[in-house]
């Protein structure tokens, strides 16, 4: 892990004020889990979980987030239905999808319907910093 990812996160948490909000979903408690873990290694972020889409939803509902990390294969909502919900609460927020084994198919439409990058896991801790870090620069 390079220096500089958490140098420009903190950076750019301390130049607004407050860290960032990130919504972690994702079915899997152990993904929960290494994602969160990531995300305490610096001062940065502000991190909620929720396991399925439901909870997402009405987190995103009851609180304004600088980003969400979305799981596409989940049981009961997918992915997708969570994403399309998402973008009608917020169209502006941030949409990282992480996957494991999606269909070309289902990358796409979650690429058509908002969402701005896709990472596959397993996930390498420098990797994922680096696109939160891409993500929450622009």
């Amino acid at each position: 892990m390079t220096l500089v990812n958490f140098d420009k996160l903190n950076k750019m948490a301390v130049d607004r004020g407050k860290p960032f909000d990130v919504l972690i979903v994702d079915d899997e408690k152990w993904v929960q889990d290494v994602f969160r873990d990531f995300c305490e290694l610096t001062d940065a972020f502000q991190v909620e979980l929720a396991s399925n889409g439901k909870e997402a939803i009405s987190k995103i509902n009851n609180k304004s987030f600088d980003l969400v990390t979305l799981d596409l294969i989940m049981p009961e909502l997918s992915g997708l239905d969570v994403l399309m919900e998402l973008k009608k609460i917020n169209p502006q927020i941030p949409v990282m999808i992480i996957t494991g084994n999606a269909t070309d198919k289902l990358i796409n439409e979650a690429g058509v319907m908002g969402a701005c990058r896709v990472m596959y896991k397993p996930i390498l801790l420098e990797n994922f910093i680096a696109e939160l870090t891409s993500t929450l620069s622009r």
